[in-house]
């Protein structure tokens, strides 16, 4: 690039920074840099770290020594490998995750998609093929857009990984997740969920990424998670941006998952 061409970037570059100053993702407030939170919502966002459940990834308290499982995991296997999330859903990471699915802020998918990606290290290493949790064609002509598959399209870039949003889909209208209990969201999303026959021939004997958006009690992708391994898939792992904690279920008016 010649010094021309930089200097001309960089005025569209500053150009468009004034018209467009950059603000927090969680409050709108104004901003250094474009896809940062300000210093009153930084504090409010928990990243989730280790020492966690190999398993269900949730959080313990300190380290309980390699491979300890947590209870859930032990009480209730899941059908899936893995499942991580970035953040816990409370504070400003609630706020976002509202923000994306009911705001149609689909601008702030790309970075969630950041957040995630911190979080998925140990699932991309057998590169594995990325599949959002489907919405049901009604409800996508309505919604106009899938959360899940915003962020798994985001994810997917960011990871280098195959991207296949047609390998799963929802084969039947479910109730809203909000207001229902665990065995009443299990009940809702059984059979929910099928692989076509092309899904098939691209999940068969490899690993498959599941991207959804908050995991509340797990229900959906459980469902899911089953689906895609009766359809060929090696095994099956479970991404999201944001988990529902046992402190914060009580209070989860969303109740995404």
């Amino acid at each position: 690039m010649t010094l021309s061409n930089r200097a001309g970037k960089a005025a569209r570059e500053m150009t468009v920074r004034l018209l467009f100053p950059p603000a927090c993702l969680g409050c709108r407030n104004l901003v250094a840099a474009p896809g940062t939170l300000c210093a009153d919502c930084w504090p409010g966002l928990r990243f989730l770290e280790r020492p966690w459940c190999p398993v269900m990834g949730t959080p313990f308290d300190h380290d309980m020594g390699e491979g300890f499982l947590s209870a859930e995991a032990i009480a209730d296997p899941p059908p899936f490998a893995r499942a991580r999330a970035a953040v816990a859903y409370q504070g400003v990471a609630r706020r976002l995750a509202q923000g994306l699915k009911f705001g149609d802020r689909t601008d702030l998918a790309p970075w969630m998609a950041r957040w995630m990606l911190r979080a998925a290290g140990e699932l991309v290493a057998d590169r594995p093929v990325v599949v959002p949790v489907p919405l049901h064609r009604r409800r996508f002509f309505s919604r106009r857009f899938n959360q899940s598959a915003e962020l798994a399209r985001a994810f997917a870039t960011l990871a280098g990984l195959d991207y296949e949003p047609e390998a799963l889909v929802r084969r039947r209208i479910t109730r809203q997740q909000v207001g229902l209990g665990l065995r009443e969201r299990e009940t809702n999303v059984r059979g929910a969920f099928q692989v076509p026959p092309a899904g098939r021939a691209v999940l068969s004997g490899r690993r498959a990424l599941l991207i959804d958006d908050v995991y509340t009690t797990g229900a959906t992708v459980k469902a899911a998670s089953r689906a895609l391994k009766r359809a060929g898939a090696d095994a099956v792992d479970v991404l999201t941006f944001a988990r529902v904690l046992d402190d914060g279920f009580a209070s989860d008016d969303t109740a995404l998952i």
